[in-house]
């Protein structure tokens, strides 16, 4: 309204008042209280909502105003306010002001709580008059009410039928009495005075300190048949009466205690009567004894002279022990200065007092007991000490602690739930989109490494064709360039959807750091710095390694194109602790030791936005043709199907930290040679291809053909089984992971090697399907080739596995394991004789070679008949056993072998974390498959710590 008023005959368009105006009116505007602006000497009427409603009918005529005009009836009123406000400076405060106005079409007496203040101007002069108005008629009209009742009050005092007064204030003054109350002190004036000067006798008789109670705590007291000594007139013997009476607080409107008011009858009579009949201690004992609740008495110094039976139930104290009772004993140490500090302070001031405190039960259980004592006086009104009531809260205080913990955490609680689903809604939507890309990569995966081998292969075999023209071989060397991008492509989009075949091992960061740090030089180039930062004590972790330094070298590219090939690269290996709290914030992560590799640049940085999707597949911020957005995605894909974690640090214009936190191991480093070093070479072996893409298989045949190699071939598993059913001799097979046909490539392995035990397998694919991968890792043993690969790549892993098939024969046959089995399988006398009964002829041959390899001595069964025919023949000093077998339970079979040999150490090798009754067991251990040589072996030398290795 204000702004849409026209101000124009006034005070002047808005944009044209003063600063100090404007200030005003806006500070005025955001009031909840009623208050009015008098604007120059004619005091224009600007106000806000809380005034237009104090102002009735009169408004909004009232807006723009003269005051003098728009209230006439108080003109003179607002007058004296303008010239003392406005024309001196000074200020004006009214309270309960009585004023008669025309509000609604009616005079109305209102009372009003007006301040005034001055308004200056910006050259400090006053402009203005601020007036904050309070009605207060209702308030003035209320306590002349009281007045009105008061007068009532009194003339009702005067009819009540027992003694009345009337205290106010901490010194409890009397403000009223009745006739009944003036008869009882003895017609003495006391109107007006403190009550230790009204009625100085009463002074140690613990009344005042009663009221004074009463005054402080606002919890009123009643007592009966109490004792007094009054005067009957100034300086006359005090005779003694007996009262009931109420001391009540009178609580004023503001919630403050202003009085207490008395009331109460002479029970003299009464009480004396009752006295003669409690004098008999033995009918105080009859009903003390049958109560319900603990009693107790004590004497003038706190000890005890009288417990109920309820209360030496509690105790476990006899009546006979009462007297030399310590309970002060049974009170828990953290509230003894309490319950000694309050018992001290009523025995020197004979008052009363109500407290909780834990006191111990004679079964050794503290329980919280509330204890109300009151002081005890003889007949002369001497202190004879306490009489309490103890009472057990400990369910009541349990039950309230639990009331306000519920209400207390009952939003949290239910934000918490909140919050959790829908962590658990964007969890399930999240893994549902990597199932659904792993699935996509996956199948892409296959379908596109089968023709990128199908070109690579060719195109390999035609650069040996076109041997001395250059402009060809340059043009072969574009092609195969082009199929490692490809491959590289495919690569990227297995470990985004996590679906590449890791081969771990356990690996020192610092090493590998060291190792791929030239090349990294080479790859950003010089005009970046690398600086490299390993923290002593490095930890082990279990990781492919090959895998990392592919993602330390997408790192360290991404890290030079935000730095636009200048700055400073830092790589950091160091140790971490996940806690509990950081695991709980972040899905799929454990708490625990982390080796942790720290990436960081000096470049451009990210947004918060760019950030949160930088481990999207194809996200990219490089322009279009300068990268395929699979950098990072890979490198998380990896981390995470490693059991690790990996995190974004990074701010516009401060660079950037990429962290990966790989799962600590507690082995060994593997340091091993790479077995794909060295010449190409070729050989002149027999290998069977089981493949069904037949573009592929002519490649992959040329090529091995071209190596010198007898190559035979298959299209699906059934028929590569028939080839080695025929008798013909096959020293490796070299076959597919996913082909067509009700047999699987692992089922031909495992046949394969029934058959011929000697036989070599190769497997090969694009995408495993996870029919050799477990947990993202190959199975222990077994052998892979990716697709796509070079021709190098092949002879060289060929070489590699038939080199590893000729090494354990040639082990088998030097080994006394040969003579053990040519004599029905008899153990051989070092100690370290192993029982392995596994139905799985793959697994049990790759298990026994693990062993052997490492100096074990392996009797290998395939059934719980078998192995117990073994355990009979000769010592055996340490089982390995699968759960699942044809013929037995593992652990059915374990306890048949305890029976035959009692001590031997046991190791169940299985895929379940738990085994029912194992932990009845000893000296026995469980083997989580899919496990590693170092795994194997190394439980294996725990178990068997006495047997020396070879």
């Amino acid at each position: 309204m204000i702004a849409e008023f026209d101000w124009s005959s006034s005070l002047g368009p808005i944009s044209g008042w003063p600063q100090s105006l404007q200030t005003a009116t806006a500070i005025l505007l955001r009031s909840p209280v009623p208050i009015v602006m008098l604007w120059g000497e004619d005091g224009i009427m600007i106000y806000n909502d809380a005034y237009s409603g104090f102002a009735g009918l009169r408004h909004p005529e009232l807006l723009g105003s003269k005051v003098r005009e728009g209230w006439p009836e108080v003109a003179d009123f607002n007058n004296h306010i303008m010239k003392v406000v406005h024309g001196q400076g000074k200020t004006l405060a009214y309270r309960d002001q009585n004023l008669v106005l025309y509000r609604h079409g009616r005079a109305e007496s209102v009372y009003l709580n007006l301040d005034y203040s001055p308004v200056l101007d910006e050259s400090g002069k006053p402009a203005g008059v601020i007036a904050i108005v309070v009605e207060t008629t209702a308030k003035v009209e209320a306590e002349q009410r009281l007045m009105a009742e008061r007068e009532g009050l009194r003339r009702m005092f005067e009819q009540a039928p027992g003694f009345i007064a009337m205290m106010t204030g901490p010194e409890h003054r009397f403000g009223m009495v009745n006739t009944a109350y003036s008869q009882l002190i003895g017609h003495r004036d006391v109107v007006g005075k403190p009550i230790v000067e009204a009625l100085p006798e009463i002074g140690g008789q613990g009344f005042i300190e009663l009221l004074d109670r009463v005054y402080q705590t606002g919890e009123p007291y009643s007592g009966r048949g109490v004792g007094v000594l009054l005067e009957q007139s100034r300086g006359a013997v005090p005779e003694e009466r007996f009262l009931d009476f109420v001391y009540q607080p009178i609580v004023s409107e503001e919630g403050t205690i202003s009085g207490i008011f008395v009331q109460g009858h002479d029970v003299t009579e009464q009480k004396r009567n009752e006295n003669a009949l409690r004098e008999s201690e033995e009918r105080f004992r009859l009903v003390a004894e049958n109560a319900p609740v603990m009693l107790w008495m004590s004497d003038i110094d706190g000890k005890c002279l009288y417990l109920n039976r309820a209360q030496r139930a509690f105790w476990g104290v006899t009546p006979e022990a009462i007297s030399d009772f310590q309970w002060g004993s049974t009170i828990h140490t953290e509230d003894q200065p309490m319950l000694y500090g309050q018992l001290a302070d009523a025995l020197q001031s004979y008052k009363g007092f109500t407290t909780e405190s834990r006191l111990l039960r004679t079964d050794g259980v503290y329980r919280i007991i509330q204890t109300t004592a009151q002081p005890r006086f003889g007949g002369k009104g001497e202190f004879l000490g306490m009489i309490g009531v103890n009472v057990d809260v400990t369910e009541t205080r349990k039950a309230e602690e639990a009331l306000v913990a519920l209400n207390t955490t009952l939003e949290q609680r239910v934000a918490e739930e909140v919050a959790e689903r829908s962590r658990a809604e964007e969890t399930l939507r999240q893994a549902q989109k990597m199932d659904s890309i792993g699935k996509l990569t996956g199948g892409v995966a296959h379908d596109f490494n089968n023709l990128l081998q199908v070109v690579s292969g060719n195109l390999q075999l035609l650069q040996k064709d076109l041997a001395g023209n250059e402009r060809a071989e340059r043009r072969v060397a574009n092609a195969l360039a082009g199929v490692g991008r490809g491959a590289k492509l495919a690569s990227q989009l297995l470990a985004f959807g996590r679906r590449q075949a890791l081969e771990p091992k356990v690996v020192n960061i610092g090493r590998l750091i060291s190792g791929v740090e030239e090349m990294l030089r080479r790859t950003i180039g010089e005009a970046i710095e690398i600086e490299t930062v390993v923290s002593g004590g490095l930890w082990n972790t279990f990781i492919d390694p090959g895998q990392l330094e592919n993602a330390l070298l997408n790192l360290a590219i991404n890290a030079r194109d935000a730095m636009d090939e200048a700055g400073k690269l830092t790589i950091e290996a160091g140790n971490a602790f996940l806690d509990d709290g950081y695991a709980d914030r972040h899905e799929d992560l454990t708490a625990g030791q982390y080796v942790v590799l720290a990436v960081t640049d000096t470049g451009a940085g990210m947004s918060p936005e760019v950030a949160a999707q930088a481990f999207e597949p194809f996200f990219s911020t490089k322009p279009q043709g300068k990268g395929t957005g699979l950098g990072l995605s890979m490198v998380y894909g990896f981390v995470k199907q490693s059991g690790g974690h990996v995190k974004i640090y990074s701010e516009v214009g401060e660079g950037t930290t990429v962290k990966i936190y790989l799962p600590r191991a507690h082995q060994t480093e593997d340091i091993k040679a790479n077995p794909l070093a060295g010449n190409i070479v070729g050989g002149t072996e027999t290998i069977l291809v089981a493949e069904d893409e037949e573009e592929v298989r002519n490649t992959v045949v040329e090529m091995l053909g071209d190596l010198g190699y007898r190559v035979l071939t298959a299209k699906d598993a059934l028929s590569a089984l028939s080839v080695i059913e025929s008798g013909v001799p096959v020293d490796l097979l070299f076959t597919d992971v996913v082909m067509p046909g009700p047999m699987k490539s692992t089922e031909l392995a495992r046949k394969a090697h029934e058959r011929l035990p000697n036989i070599a397998v190769l497997f090969t694919s694009g995408y495993t399907e996870n029919a050799i991968v477990h947990g993202g890792r190959l199975d222990p043993g077994v052998e892979l080739l990716s697709k796509p690969y070079s021709r190098e790549s092949l002879a060289r892993k060929v070489r590699h596995v038939l080199g590893n098939a000729a090494q354990r024969m040639a082990a088998m046959e030097a080994s006394p394991l040969a003579t053990a089995v040519e004599n029905d399988g008899a153990p051989s006398a070092s100690g370290r004789n192993v029982l392995l009964c596994e139905d799985d002829a793959l697994i049990r041959m790759t298990t026994a070679g693990m062993l052997e390899d490492y100096g074990f001595h392996v009797i290998e069964t395939g059934s719980a008949a078998e192995a117990i025919a073994a355990a009979g023949r000769g010592a055996i000093d340490l089982v390995i056993t699968d759960i699942g077998l044809p013929d037995m339970q593992g652990m059915d079979l374990v306890r048949r072998l305890r029976d035959l040999l009692p001590k031997v150490p046991v190791i169940l090798a299985t895929g379940a974390r738990d085994v029912p009754g194992f932990e009845a067991l000893s000296n026995a251990a469980i083997l989580t498959k899919p496990y590693d040589e170092t795994a194997l072996t190394g439980l294996a030398e725990r178990l068997l710590p006495g047997a020396a290795k070879p």
